[in-house]
């Protein structure tokens, strides 16, 4: 114990960054370029599926909040995040990616008011069931990256002291409403700044990653759906991790490339998805033969917005009655698209499997995707 004492004491130094507010607008003209074409990709990806159905828009949300969960190692099946969901999930991670579907949300929807409290709502919309005590104010104590718990002086990194945090937030975020970057340069470099402050005292990854798409629809990127750029970094989170550091010892390049080459992935494991949900929805409707007023077409939309559902679920959102629900769900049944997941009568669930699968696929080539492999 004595030893420990010995190394957590005396003073230690904590990173004072730049204020970016007025941070030079040039770049280099290959950045610009790179920049430009991986907005542009997405603006197309936004376009071509945001044609589709709505609860397409909840997948990719859904599969976004997943992949930024994941990059701080909080990993969930779908069926997990789909029974957290409703309620009834055993992973206390899976109930974390339901709330980051929540801080995802609060992005989207203040994304024309991108400022302190948006940024606050978000990490609120993260945080307030698993860790209240925390949400609604930046941290009032050092946090450190690496080194142990007791001290941060054998840390990797120290983000500035807690009374400099209002400062650079409020900086962050001034930068943030600027118009004259190339978007994805000025996502890059807002997130990097971002995480460099550490604002919170837990959640600042995810949190950090919540702006990505409030940035992206107010700079008219996308106007549709979520993107899931946090999936194209899960195919290198080393590098992603390492552009992060490069940032913070003065270079823009490595975090502007990253989340560039992030969007690309993004794009090419997105449009794979979504000719599976596709082929998965074609194959439902070919084999389900029912009048077209017939609700059970309004369980097969709903099955892509939520891919275990019950009883109550399917009263509920299709305003039908408990028999009613249940020939629907039976006919899906019959038909192999649905498949009761629970023994026994009571507390019944029914899952697709065939869409939970496809979403696990999308988590798995996103874990080892490269571009161009």
């Amino acid at each position: 114990m004595r030893l420990v004492l010995v190394a957590a004491s005396g003073p230690y130094r904590a990173t004072v960054p730049p204020l970016i507010e007025d941070l030079p607008t040039t770049l280099p003209a290959d950045l610009v370029a790179l920049s430009d074409d991986a907005g542009r990709e997405l603006t197309r990806f936004d376009a071509e599926v945001g044609t589709l159905s709505a609860p397409f828009s909840s997948i990719l949300l859904r599969t976004e909040s997943a992949s930024s969960s994941e990059a701080e190692n909080l990993t969930s099946s779908a069926k997990q995040v789909a029974l957290a969901e409703i309620g009834d999930a055993s992973s206390g991670n899976a109930k974390l990616v339901v709330a980051n579907v929540a801080a995802m949300q609060a992005a989207i929807a203040l994304a024309d008011g991108l400022n302190l409290e948006a940024v606050l709502a978000m990490h609120r919309a993260l945080l307030e069931k698993s860790n209240p005590l925390i949400v609604g104010r930046w941290r009032n104590e050092q946090v450190w990256i690496g080194g142990g718990s007791i001290s941060p002086h054998n840390a990797s990194f120290i983000p500035p002291h807690q009374d400099r945090v209002p400062e650079f937030m409020d900086d962050v975020m001034k930068f943030v409403r600027r118009s004259d970057l190339p978007v994805i340069a000025q996502v890059a470099i807002a997130h990097a700044q971002f995480e460099t402050i550490h604002p919170f005292p837990d959640g600042n990854g995810r949190t950090g990653r919540a702006p990505v798409q409030g940035m992206l629809r107010a700079g008219g990127v996308t106007k549709n759906v979520t993107v899931p750029v946090s999936a194209g970094l899960l195919g290198d989170t080393e590098g992603y991790f390492a552009a992060l550091t490069a940032y913070r010892n003065g270079d823009v390049r490595p975090i502007i490339e990253t989340i560039a080459e992030a969007a690309f992935a993004a794009v090419i494991n997105g449009r794979r998805l979504d000719k599976e949900i596709t082929s998965i929805t074609a194959g439902w409707d070919a084999t389900v033969q029912a009048r077209s007023d017939s609700s059970v077409h309004g369980l097969k939309i709903l099955l892509l917005r939520q891919p275990i559902v019950t009883i109550a679920i399917v009263c509920r959102e299709l305003g039908v009655s408990e028999p009613a629900a249940d020939t629907c769900i039976k006919k899906l049944v019959d038909a192999g698209i649905l498949s009761q997941s629970t023994a026994g009568r009571r507390n019944r669930h029914w899952q697709a499997t065939e869409l939970l699968n496809a979403l696990d696929d999308f988590g798995a080539r996103a874990r080892r995707q490269r571009l161009g492999n």
